[in-house]
């Protein structure tokens, strides 16, 4: 019966009228005769993208998703396999892994994504990043392998290309003939 009614449902959403556009053009971002295109939504941007207070307000929501969320449900032990930081807001690599996994976690629990989106979200995003993050050559190696004994470290980074390193040696405006 329920499938029968959600069946109704569906054909009386397809059977109703299309909500009139200003534009035919519209569905393609084109502007109609005379008109203009419509207003494109704004796209969510990498958080290391963002800077100031967009920044900060977008790693508070992120905080809140990640201690509220993710960590209770996801979160597993802390060992050496799986290490851990209190501070992870600190490392920026964590930073923007649990930034993009949480942007394709809201677009995978919209209803439109349909019944599989989080089992989506579960199988392409959440084990391969948690893997990335928490492996134990991952960016919190250095971190907290016991809950018993907190600890945060920042591992240095790469040092730049050679190629970056040769352009800085040289005088601007200067040829080698």
């Amino acid at each position: 019966m329920e499938q029968s009614a959600q069946q109704a449902r569906q054909l009386d959403g397809l059977a109703s009228a299309p909500v009139p556009s200003p534009s035919p053009f519209a569905a393609f971002g084109m502007p109609g005769p005379g008109g203009s295109a419509p207003a494109a939504s704004p796209q969510p941007r990498p958080i290391l993208e963002l800077e100031g207070e967009t920044y900060e307000d977008e790693l508070d929501a992120l905080s809140d998703w990640v201690d509220d969320f993710l960590l209770p449900v996801y979160g597993a032990e802390v060992t050496t396999a799986a290490p851990w930081c209190l501070q992870w807001q600190e490392h920026n690599d964590v930073v923007a892994w649990l930034h993009a996994l949480w942007l394709a976690y809201q677009q995978h629990k919209d209803p439109e994504t349909g019944l599989s989106g989080m089992l989506v979200w579960h199988r392409d995003f959440l084990a391969h990043a948690i893997a990335a993050i928490r492996g134990p050559g991952g960016p919190l190696s250095a971190c907290m392998t016991s809950p018993d004994r907190p600890s945060h470290r920042l591992l240095p980074g790469p040092k730049p290309s050679a190629r970056t390193a040769d352009k800085s040696d040289e005088p601007d405006g200067d040829l080698a003939a």
